[in-house]
């Protein structure tokens, strides 16, 4: 059944791609509020009962609705299943972006690219040159893919083979959305303590996930690049799970996604910074190494299911 859920799912959000302002999403949202307001005391123990409260519940109720469902029918199983897949899982979630900006830096436009960057990132991109442009749109795009694709399909293949039902789609992408909104703010708010429980959770959370999306860049592209930038530099290129992803997407591209600071210095033959800058043709290739990870997996998730039947 997960096999055919997720091919529904994506098929789905191609076809009608959820909007940003659904009532689900929001939903979640004003959850994840009301958990801080009410719980954030600023203690540490407090900051991980809010964290468990609003990641857990969620979680749970998609995994106990598919198995009261599943007693009355499977069919309705499924469709709640596919559901719960359409709201976690996609590209169209972020590819808007990219396209958006591809589409501009194809007619040389490169302030609208610029602009485009900013509202994504929401950050100051004005100054920013073409290559560093390009850099921060493979990165971003990378990372995205990961976020609402990869890692979403780990956690959801994981729970369901523990017989949790599709509750570890709805674990990670609460995870990862508190990861992001539980940050310093200029009110004062969240806590330190709720600040530092979303960050050590998602730590956690995200460490198989972005290693396993890391594997399958290496498997579909440059293989022996991959894995030797991901093993010997994937600190250089950000902390944490992230700098895995983009260093195996480096390799696997053979594209350098060095931070700027760190490409001036000097560095020997074989450095992941010596590898050619990126270029507009580069986009094109990050496409084609996502799809075809998500193609990989999702064969053998089919060859997994075949082997169960």
């Amino acid at each position: 059944m997960s096999f055919f859920a997720i091919l529904i799912a994506l098929l789905l959000e191609q076809a009608r791609p959820l909007a940003f302002d659904n009532p689900v999403h929001a939903g979640l949202r004003g959850w994840a509020r009301t958990v801080r307001r009410n719980l954030d005391a600023g203690q540490s123990s407090h900051g991980w009962v809010a964290w468990s409260l609003a990641v857990g519940v969620p979680a749970a109720v998609a995994g106990l609705v598919y198995w009261g469902l599943w007693q009355f029918s499977s069919v309705l199983a499924f469709v709640w299943v596919v559901g719960i897949l359409y709201v976690t899982l996609g590209f169209r979630q972020f590819s808007h972006h990219f396209s958006e900006i591809r589409q501009a830096l194809d007619v040389g436009d490169d302030a609208v690219a610029r602009e485009k960057l900013a509202r994504w990132l929401r950050v100051d991109a004005s100054s920013l040159p073409r290559t560093e442009l390009l850099r921060q749109v493979i990165e971003q795009s990378v990372l995205a893919a990961h976020r609402h694709v990869f890692g979403v399909l780990v956690c959801f293949v994981v729970f369901w083979a523990l017989g949790l039902g599709p509750s570890g789609a709805v674990f990670y992408r609460l995870a990862e959305y508190l990861s992001r909104n539980w940050r310093a703010r200029p009110d004062g708010t969240p806590s330190l303590a709720l600040q530092q429980a979303a960050m050590q959770a998602w730590s956690w959370v995200d460490h198989v996930p972005a290693r396993i999306t890391a594997l399958g860049f290496a498997v579909v592209g440059n293989f022996e690049e991959a894995v030797a930038s991901w093993r010997g530099d994937a600190e250089r290129f950000a902390p944490g799970s992230d700098g895995v992803v983009l260093a195996a997407t480096s390799g696997a591209l053979n594209v350098r996604l060095m931070p700027q600071t760190d490409a001036l210095t000097p560095l020997e033959e074989g450095d992941p910074g010596t590898r050619p800058e990126p270029q507009l043709a580069h986009l094109g290739s990050v496409v084609g190494l996502v799809w075809r990870a998500v193609v990989l997996w999702m064969l053998l998730l089919a060859l997994l299911t075949l082997a169960g039947l």
